[in-house]
């Protein structure tokens, strides 16, 4: 399995960046501008729209779709509906990324409303968001995880609903319910900035946008994602600079923001997959 993500690493985010896939999102008002521009810097092509008239076209042109209920209301919950039946239709993979689950019942019986009407390929959560998805005990707070082992939610998420799993945190775990890895990439300073989750889900769709094998496609994203995560914190460096003209380590989250977003776009397949720590859980 860390091999299939190693070649995916390898050769399909060269082929992403050839073709520039169009990455549709219903995505939330607090992080819609940097989801686009990380799509943009991962090297397929954002569209955010919304609008129930045009969801079903968009999403059906679209190389891969993302729901992000992180702002959610009801009319959105019922395009998000519409556009994943779209893309289910034409064989679009639908990535759902259930921001707060958990925390509010609206929030809970709109993603399971998504995960019963539409086949999803990926859920990319939080450890809690996981875990009350899976039937398990799990604490939110506001949109943030105050409980839930990673682990065990990812694989029971995984198996109650046929999907992919990706759950992020200090270890990544992605699991589609008979197989299970942990990838180790990362860096604290993604943790202090809004949107880190959202903006995985989004390369998560980007990477599936290319690859048949999601779980692959999304256990690469994930570690590509972190990796430039080690990168912007100056833990890491491919360059021939010396140690003073390195990149300095952040002095503040807009620093590293800046600087993550460049390590995304530099970051090649080669590089990427020099740096991944994954390995087979189960």
């Amino acid at each position: 399995m860390p091999d299939a993500v190693i070649r995916c690493l390898q050769e399909k985010l060269n082929l992403m960046r050839e073709r520039r896939p169009l990455i549709h999102h219903l995505t939330n008002f607090v992080t819609m501008n940097d989801c686009a521009n990380m799509v943009l810097a991962t090297g397929a092509s954002p569209v955010m729209a919304h609008a129930p008239e045009e969801v079903a076209e968009m999403a059906a042109l679209s190389g891969a779709l993302v729901l992000n209920i992180g702002t959610l209301t009801l009319p959105w919950i019922d395009a998000m509906v519409m556009a994943g039946k779209a893309a289910n239709k034409v064989g679009v993979p639908v990535i759902v990324d259930p921001v707060g689950a958990g925390a509010t019942k609206l929030r809970t019986e709109s993603c399971l409303r998504i995960l019963d009407e539409v086949k999803v390929a990926v859920v990319r959560a939080n450890a809690a968001e996981a875990a009350v998805l899976a039937g398990q005990a799990g604490e939110v707070k506001g949109v943030d995880a105050v409980s839930g082992d990673a682990l065990s939610a990812a694989q029971a998420l995984a198996r109650r609903f046929g999907l992919v799993a990706a759950v992020t945190g200090v270890i990544d775990y992605v699991s589609d319910g008979q197989k299970t890895v942990k990838i180790e990439n990362g860096d604290a300073w993604m943790g202090r900035l809004t949107g880190t989750g959202c903006m995985a889900s989004s390369v998560t769709g980007c990477f599936c946008a290319v690859e048949e094998d999601f779980f692959a496609a999304s256990a690469a994203a994930l570690a590509y994602y972190g990796a430039a995560g080690e990168i912007a914190s100056g833990r890491v460096d491919f360059s021939q600079k010396s140690e003073a003209e390195r990149w300095p380590v952040p002095r503040g989250p807009m620093s590293f923001k800046t600087a993550f977003f460049d390590a995304v776009y530099t970051l090649d397949g080669r590089r990427a997959a020099e740096l991944t720590r994954v390995s087979r859980v189960s």
